[in-house]
């Protein structure tokens, strides 16, 4: 079983401000959350000392900079050991395209989510993909239409 971190009422509202805007000044979050700054500072520590907040950063919308398209990458593959794993880990980690794989269960062995300009894009992603990974027995990709929902940040507020 896995630990996790037990979050009160007044961490998860913190944590819903910083993930809105991580460059809101301490004074500000602690105000909204109804603490003075010391304490406040020590808890957005503690959560980063845990693990809680892994890092702050910017969000690039994709569209914004010319990558509109978001393709979904399903791959399956017939090897599944320690040495194919790691020359696919290589691949994906060297495509920057590529901005999210996952190992999953079922039918399916990888999923990936891939922004580029366009079809022909996507094509070269897959074939630098293909051509650097050997033993893929089937690579299938459905393209998004539009974007729903999309966001990193937890409700840890309405979740937990």
């Amino acid at each position: 079983m896995k630990q996790y971190v037990e979050l009160d009422t007044i961490d998860r509202k913190i944590l819903g401000i910083i993930q809105d805007d991580c460059t809101r000044p301490i004074k500000e979050i602690a105000e909204a959350v109804g603490l003075s700054n010391n304490p406040c500072w020590r808890r957005i520590k503690r959560l980063e000392d845990n693990g809680v907040i892994r890092k702050r950063v910017a969000l690039v919308d994709p569209a914004k900079i010319g990558l509109g398209v978001t393709a979904f990458v399903t791959i399956r593959t017939d090897q599944h050991t320690s040495d194919w794993l790691a020359a696919f880990r290589r691949a994906v980690r060297n495509i920057p395209e590529i901005i999210a794989c996952h190992r999953m269960t079922g039918d399916v062995d990888y999923l990936l989510r891939v922004v580029v300009h366009d079809i022909e894009h996507y094509d070269n992603v897959y074939q630098r993909l293909i051509k650097s990974v050997p033993h893929l027995s089937d690579v299938s990709s459905t393209f998004s239409m539009e974007r729903m929902k999309q966001g990193p940040a937890i409700d840890v507020a309405r979740i937990l």
